[in-house]
């Protein structure tokens, strides 16, 4: 019954946040602002409690989730051998790219961490 009720606060959220992005013609998606909804609503334990039982059962049964994604590829193998080298080369190349630009902000909010805790910036040590 929990899990069920943590669906329900699932729907609701990206319901809402569907809402608000026709109904105010925002530029984002509506899930991605149910999802920031639902961010704010998890500060609540009304809230935790079922969507982590909700999740734990999505969880359990991941697996499932695949099947369709299976069944896509190989109904559209002919799309997959024609363009596959190129999706593989696009995944490859925008991975490392999100883990770069990933890395220099971690950089970038450390070297500021310090230099606001310290109130000098940080000492760069030399590189070997």
């Amino acid at each position: 019954m929990q899990a069920l009720r943590g669906l329900a606060w699932l729907l609701a959220l990206q319901s809402i946040g569907e809402l608000l992005a026709r109904g105010l013609s925002l530029p984002f998606p509506g899930p991605v602002l149910g999802m920031i909804l639902l961010l704010g609503a998890l500060q609540w334990k009304a809230v935790q409690e079922p969507v982590g039982a909700c999740a734990d059962f999505l969880l359990m049964h991941l697996s499932l989730l695949f099947v369709p994604v299976g069944v896509g590829v190989m109904t559209h193998f002919s799309l997959v051998a024609a363009y596959g080298v190129r999706m593989l080369a696009v995944i490859v190349v925008s991975t490392l790219l999100g883990l770069v630009v990933t890395v220099l902000c971690l950089h970038w909010m450390c070297d500021r961490a310090a230099t606001d805790s310290a109130g000098q910036p940080p000492l760069k040590e030399p590189h070997a």
